[in-house]
């Protein structure tokens, strides 16, 4: 009975002992995630009947991140401003009529790069800041020379990251198929003119989001990811934004050649965009720093995410000073 006896109460023991280390591991995960959620903070900016929504990491100096697009939500950026948030304000955003930011209505007369001006001005405002840094991706890249072409008062630096350039040279030229195979092309084509024809179910459109990812990328493990970022597009504010580009003459050479603040240029050697167009944007500006990936295609931060982030924080350092 002494055996039995003493194997009941040294198992109570162990049992006491799990149960306090699990109550240790458990507040420790508690403060863990607690301290993640407070670094992530959301917001709404109500414009008549208009919403742009808005996403924060971390804290420090401000750096406001435009995605890719058109017609696309900041879904598929979160991770790179989880990553600036570490050791800045990485600002993230909805851009007017995608994700949470929701516009009255999607014509001619809300869609427009003037617009889209107006509600990055309502989020420096609303946030506070003077000046920031603005990094902009692929189409976003075109939005922040933009920006930064009317606004140059109000930014410390500027990131075209694989941008679509400072003028209509790209979409006036642009064959987004030309790097993918002819079976994907085929394959392409046969889930495009399903759309068109009226499937606007999710799997026809993650479907052509599949066969289109694989233009976009040196490494293809990441395909399912960039597919599913694809299968979000808006195309009906796509096909508003590049008609109004159009209309105004879309051409930010002449101001941004006399912008003297510090400028990064990084882009993928196999990117869909043509490093032509990284060259150009490089030399157009006096003060401006051209990164090459080697081993990346659109998605730097995806492929070589090392590089592409410590690019970017030289220049943060740059701009703080």
């Amino acid at each position: 009975m002494c055996c039995i006896s003493g194997n009941s109460y040294s198992s109570k023991e162990n049992i006491r002992n799990q149960n306090r280390k699990m109550r240790i591991l458990i507040v420790f995960l508690t403060l863990f995630v607690s301290s993640e959620l407070l670094s992530q903070e959301g917001h709404y900016i109500k414009d008549g009947k208009n919403l742009i929504h808005l996403t924060t990491y971390g804290e420090g100096e401000p750096i406001l991140i435009i995605n890719g697009g058109p017609g696309m939500s900041s879904k598929g950026y979160h991770s790179l401003a989880e990553k600036l948030g570490e050791k800045n304000l990485a600002i993230i955003y909805d851009q007017r009529g995608t994700g949470q930011s929701k516009s009255e209505k999607a014509d001619a007369s809300t869609i427009t790069m003037k617009g889209m001006l107006d509600d990055i001005e309502k989020i420096r405002m609303y946030l506070k800041v003077d000046k920031w840094v603005v990094l902009g991706h692929s189409f976003g890249g075109m939005l922040a020379s933009h920006y930064t072409s009317h606004y140059p008062e109000r930014t410390k630096g500027l990131i075209l990251s694989s941008s679509g350039g400072v003028d209509m040279e790209l979409i006036s030229n642009f064959d987004i198929t030309a790097r993918l195979t002819q079976k994907d092309r085929d394959s392409l084509f046969y889930w495009t003119l399903k759309i068109a024809r009226g499937d606007t179910t999710y799997n026809a459109k993650l479907q052509r989001g599949t066969y289109l990812a694989s233009a976009y990328l040196n490494d293809k493990s990441h395909m399912p990811k960039v597919a599913k970022r694809l299968a979000q597009t808006n195309m009906e504010i796509n096909g508003l934004v590049f008609r109004d580009m159009r209309k105004i003459g879309f051409d930010c050479k002449p101001i941004l050649a006399k912008y003297t603040k510090p400028v990064l240029v990084i882009q993928g050697a196999q990117d869909i965009i043509p490093l032509e167009l990284g060259e150009k944007a490089h030399k157009l500006f006096s003060n401006s720093t051209f990164v090459i990936l080697e081993k990346s295609g659109h998605f730097g931060w995806l492929e070589e995410s090392e590089l592409y982030l410590k690019s970017i924080q030289e220049l943060l350092q740059k701009t703080a000073s």
